[in-house]
C-alpha cells in the first residue's frame, strides 16, 4: 500500500533531526554480578535508553584498571568500591569524585565459626584474622582503633575460603552477598555474619565516579546516568530482573543462578541498597554529614591525611531528589 504525506509533515520531519543517544561507558570494578545488577538492569529494560544514554558497561577484574581509564579521561564513570578511593584521588590531586551511592551500607563483613567463642563481634579480635592486602590498610586499622583489633593476629587472605573453614578460631573477611554462600556451599555450615556498616562502618559504597571536567562541562550527563541507575536499580530490587541476571551470565559464565538469587536475598535483607536516607531521598543517596563522619574515623585510624580536603571527593548535587521512590513495593 503506498502511504501519503502531507507537505507539512514531511517539511517537519526534515526540519526535526533525530536526538542521538549520548554514547556513555561506565567501567565497573569486578566482574559482572548481582552487585552490579541494577546497572545491566537499566540496559536491559530501556532506562539508560529512555534518558538518551547508550550504555557500555565495560567489567572489572584482576586484569583490568577501569579506575586509570576513568582518571585519564578514557571511560565516563567508574562504579567506585568505597569512599577511601575517592579521598585518596583528593590526595593524589586525582580529577576525580563520587556524585552517587547505589549501596547505603559497605557490604564487607566478618564471619566466623559459630559455637567456638566468637559469636558476638565483640569477641572477634581475639581471633585470628584472614584480611586481605588492601582491607589490612584501611578496614583493619579503623578496626584496631575502634574495637582494639590487633594486627599481629592477621594472616593473608588470599580469596580461598579453605583456611578459614579449617580454622574453626578464625575470622575472615568478606561481602555479606557472597562470601557466607561460598562457605556454606564448601564448609557445609553456616558461619556467623557480622555487617560492618551495622558497627560503625559508615562508608558509601558502590559509588558512581567521574571527572571534574564531566561535571563541568556536561551535567546533565551526569544528571541523566546518575537518574537512570538509580531507577535501574529499583526495577532490579523490586521488579523483574531476569533479563538482566540473563546479561550477567553472559559476561560472566561463571557467575550461577544460585549465586545471584542469594546475592539479591543478601541485599535486600540488610538494606544494603535501600535503606536509611534512601527511602526518602532515593536510591544513590549521599549526604555530606555522612561523608564526615566516615572521613573523620578514617583519618583517625590512620588511613587518610587529617588535613585533606575531603569535601572535594564527592558531589551531591545529583542525588537526594527522590528519583524513583515510587518504584519501591509500598507492602
Amino acid at each position: 500500500m503506498k502511504r501519503s504525506f502531507s507537505i507539512g509533515a514531511v517539511v517537519a520531519a526534515l526540519a526535526t533531526p533525530s536526538l542521538a543517544a549520548d554514547k556513555v561507558t561506565f567501567g565497573a570494578n569486578w566482574l559482572a554480578e548481582a552487585e552490579h545488577g541494577g546497572f545491566y538492569q537499566a540496559v536491559v529494560d530501556g532506562t539508560y535508553a529512555k534518558h538518551g544514554l547508550e550504555v557500555k558497561i565495560l567489567p572489572g577484574g584482576p586484569q583490568a584498571n577501569n579506575r586509570l581509564l576513568l582518571a585519564t579521561g578514557r571511560i565516563d564513570f567508574y562504579m567506585g568500591a568505597n569512599m577511601i578511593q575517592a579521598f585518596t584521588a583528593v590526595e593524589q590531586n586525582v580529577p576525580t569524585l563520587a556524585v552517587s551511592s547505589l549501596f547505603q551500607k559497605d557490604p564487607i563483613i566478618l564471619m566466623s565459626h559459630p559455637g567456638q567463642g566468637f559469636d558476638k563481634f565483640e569477641d572477634l579480635k581475639n581471633a585470628t584474622a584472614f584480611i586481605g592486602k588492601e582491607n589490612l590498610a584501611s578496614v583493619y586499622q579503623w578496626l584496631k582503633r575502634a574495637y582494639g583489633f590487633q594486627e599481629e593476629r592477621v594472616k593473608p587472605y588470599t580469596f580461598n575460603a579453605a583456611p578459614f573453614i579449617a580454622d574453626r578460631k578464625s575470622i575472615q573477611q568478606g561481602y555479606v552477598t557472597s562470601e557466607p554462600f561460598e562457605v556454606e556451599r564448601q564448609g557445609k555450615f553456616k558461619p556467623n555474619v557480622f555487617l560492618l556498616a551495622d558497627h560503625g562502618y559508615d562508608s558509601y559504597s558502590t559509588t558512581i565516579e567521574t571527572r571534574r571536567e564531566t561535571i563541568d562541562k556536561n551535567p546533565d550527563l551526569v544528571q541523566r546516568f546518575v537518574d537512570a541507575s538509580a531507577i535501574g536499580w529499583y526495577n532490579y530490587i523490586y521488579g523483574d530482573n531476569k533479563a538482566a541476571n540473563a546479561m550477567i551470565k553472559r559476561e560472566n559464565p561463571d557467575m550461577t543462578d544460585e549465586q545471584i538469587a542469594y546475592s539479591i536475598a543478601k541485599m535486600k535483607e540488610h538494606g544494603v541498597v535501600d535503606s536509611g536516607d534512601s527511602l526518602t531521598a532515593g536510591i544513590g543517596a549521599m549526604t555530606e554529614a555522612r561523608n564526615k563522619s566516615f572521613f573523620e574515623k578514617m583519618a583517625q585510624a590512620g588511613v587518610v591525611k587529617a588535613d585533606l580536603d575531603w569535601k572535594k571527593a564527592f558531589d551531591t548535587r545529583f542525588v537526594n531528589k527522590g528519583v524513583g521512590v515510587d518504584l519501591r513495593p509500598r507492602n
